[in-house]
């Protein structure tokens, strides 16, 4: 592990011995991811995570990882980096933001360390980053852009995004060439979805749908972000202390230090600056098309001029926005390569064209080829730790930890000091699940109010760090991520999220509206026991364990029949009635951020107080079999117990905890729903969770 100089902090002792590899519910910095909308991450790295509407805990989650752009309380995505635009010698504009990206796989990535850039041409002209890839645990994982899904076999479960590092991006709504800034240093930004779980780092990853120009794209309304609402249960009985971190209005007072301007010209580019500036002026007033023309014929007149190919690639990178179309942004991800190549191209040109490049790959969801971009910007600025540090992103986002933690672990014995790298080090740490050891790198990191380090998925493992060792400073940092705008509360911490939505954490079900199907749960609950008695009785190995690392000790197994709105037809032959039962309501079937399934719990079991991805859904619990004594659930600050044949409904993305202390199992049968508030048009277009 990596060497903690001038480390501050502790975090008291592990009492926790869950299964699986991470706790929380969230994805860090990217990612983004989706997401809290919170401002920093780094600007121009991962343009992705991360994170629209669901949104990627930013159209910028990956960006808000990578610090690419602020977040702003309503939007969750990750920015997208700067970028130069305009006239030659004084302008940095910044990038297109991206927008989403989620769910590739996990591969070999030694193979990929031996390829060189350009086999990533010929990986994405083969269209490999379009296979549908295996799920990744322990980090973030990005859907292939042709959003294809492998069928979900029988019992799998992945409740809740929470240690995975992934990134949902917000739609963008602006351009972002009208933006002047160097890329050449880290800058704030921020998920999106009005998601990244609220953008947390998770362990287990669940898919979320990949949006690329050539599918239609939810536009996320004004009240689309991490909700900050009076709506909320009072807070009042959690008592805050101040800590140590400066607050963002603060951070934002301080005179920002001035940043040299890119070179972008070498000496023959001098020589036809005129020309170049009119082709860049033509783009900067937005007529892409004419600059487009422009900037081809001075390419075809000067192939030797590196800035002529680079105001071509953002010309065709301009032009892709505009039509929303990938094939074009594909042309510029080339051209991108090109302008890099150039004999004499200047180092700062050569920086923000393979940054850029990177980004929208990433974009387009071709993650192993964006991590071969990266690498290459590493080899080429071996001292640019940010640059390091994106790299780490860049491994998370294909869930290869490893790689990531060892790159995290040279940036900080280079730059102990390094808030970006701690926060994405104690992440990677509390995935692995030492919880104990996470904590004063999420803490440290956090304090430094570094870019890209002010970010709900940190507070969000940071707290659930602190809970699991017994520390009672945990809700002093959800309240500050509160007080952030990352949580629309201190109870109600999940990262994808839709604002506006009432918010309680109990629900009666006239106030869901959604009376028919309750009255039809508890009409057939005895048929849905039997049905999933039957399924225990005969093959062991249907109900599979959590594997979210979610409890503190015990026995807790689930069997899945719907999962993110796709039926298990395997499982469903287990369970045909209570299968047949629930195609009639399309409010659960329908539900792509939810799940229905049996859920067993042996005595003995505890489940360490957790928050779930998103305020999207409701959850309703049908008591099966259910012990005299010993088991209950509390959300939020009331604690409730089950009844066989009678349904409880709550608000999953508030806090809560379960016990299981009886002297037989508890069978219950769960079914989420979305939340009633939302529309219609919502209900198709939100990301998959």
């Amino acid at each position: 592990m990596a060497p903690r100089k001038n480390a501050k902090g502790g975090g008291g002792n592990s009492s926790s011995s869950g299964s699986g590899s991470g706790s929380g519910s969230g994805s860090p910095s990217t990612g983004s991811s989706g997401s809290s909308s919170s401002p920093g991450a780094r600007r121009g790295k991962l343009g992705v995570y991360d994170a629209d509407g669901d949104g990627d805990f930013d159209v910028d989650d990956a960006k808000v990882l990578l610090g690419l752009k602020e977040r702003s309380p309503s939007e969750r995505t990750f920015p997208p980096e700067a970028e130069t635009h305009a006239e030659l010698e004084e302008q940095a504009p910044e990038g297109a933001d991206i927008q989403n990206v989620e769910d590739e796989v996990k591969e070999q990535i030694q193979s990929l360390l031996q390829e060189s850039v350009h086999t990533d041409h010929d990986l994405e002209a083969d269209g490999l980053a379009g296979e549908p890839q295996p799920e990744v645990e322990d980090f973030l994982t990005v859907t292939d852009s042709d959003d294809r899904f492998e069928d979900l076999e029988p019992g799998t479960v992945h409740e809740e995004i929470e240690d995975t590092y992934h990134v949902e991006d917000t739609a963008s709504q602006n351009h972002p060439n009208d933006m002047e800034e160097m890329t050449n240093e880290q800058e704030n930004s921020d998920p999106s979805e009005a998601v990244t779980d609220a953008g947390v780092l998770l362990p287990h990853a669940e898919e979320v749908r990949h949006q690329d120009y050539d599918e239609p794209v939810y536009e996320p309304s004004e009240h689309e972000g991490v909700e900050i609402s009076d709506n909320t249960i009072d807070d009042s009985s959690i008592i805050s202390e101040e800590i140590n971190v400066a607050s963002v209005e603060e951070q934002q007072d301080t005179p920002p230090v001035k940043k040299k301007k890119p070179k972008l010209l070498n000496k023959f580019d001098k020589t036809i600056k005129a020309e170049l500036d009119a082709a860049e002026k033509l783009r900067k007033r937005g007529k892409i098309e004419e600059a487009v023309n422009a900037f081809e014929e001075l390419v075809r007149k000067y192939p030797q001029s590196p800035r002529a190919r680079y105001g071509k690639a953002q010309c065709e990178d301009d032009l892709a926005e505009k039509q929303r179309s990938n094939e074009v942004l594909r042309r510029a991800i080339e051209t991108y390569q090109e302008a890099a190549d150039l004999p004499d191209a200047p180092t700062d040109l050569v920086k923000l064209s393979l940054k850029r490049r990177s980004e929208r790959q990433q974009f387009l969801g071709h993650m192993r080829g964006s991590l071969l971009t990266l690498q290459r910007l590493v080899q080429l600025f071996p001292s640019d730790t940010t640059l390091k540090n994106d790299l780490g992103v860049g491994y998370l986002l294909l869930g290869d930890n490893d790689s990531a933690k060892k790159v995290y672990e040279e940036v900080l014995n280079v730059t102990p000091n390094d808030g970006f790298a701690k926060v994405h080090y104690g992440f990677i740490l509390k995935a692995q699940n030492k919880i104990s050891e996470s904590i004063p790198y999420l803490k440290e990191g956090i304090e430094s109010g570094d870019p890209g380090t002010d970010d709900g998925r940190f507070y969000f493992h940071l707290g659930d760090a602190m809970q699991r060792v017994g520390n009672k400073e945990a809700y002093k940092w959800y309240e500050l991520g509160h007080k952030r705008g990352h949580f629309a509360s201190v109870w109600q911490r999940s990262l994808y999220n839709v604002n506006g939505l009432k918010a309680q954490p109990w629900w009666t079900p006239r106030e869901t509206g959604y009376t028919e199907l309750v009255k039809s749960l508890e009409r057939n609950w005895k048929l849905i026991r039997d049905e999933g008695l039957m399924v225990m009785d005969k093959a062991k190995g249907l109900f599979l364990p959590e594997d979210e690392n979610l409890r503190e000790k015990g026995d807790w197994s689930q069997f899945t029949l719907w999962q993110q709105g796709r039926k298990n037809e395997n499982a469903c032959k287990g369970a045909p009635k209570t299968c047949a039962l629930l195609e009639k309501f399309s409010e659960t079937t329908g539900c792509r951020r939810g799940q229905i399934k049996y859920s067993i719990m042996h005595p003995g079991t505890h489940v360490w107080p957790h928050t779930g991805p998103t305020n999207c859904r409701l959850r309703m619990h049908l008591g099966l079999v259910i012990p005299k004594e010993g088991c209950k659930i509390r959300c939020a600050n009331e604690t409730r117990t089950w009844e066989e044949g009678k349904v409880l409904i709550f608000d999953d993305s508030f806090e809560h905890e379960v016990w299981q202390d009886a002297s037989s199992f508890r069978l219950i049968f769960i079914v989420d729903v979305w939340h009633p508030e939302l529309t219609p048009q919502q209900r198709r277009s939100l990301p998959a969770i």
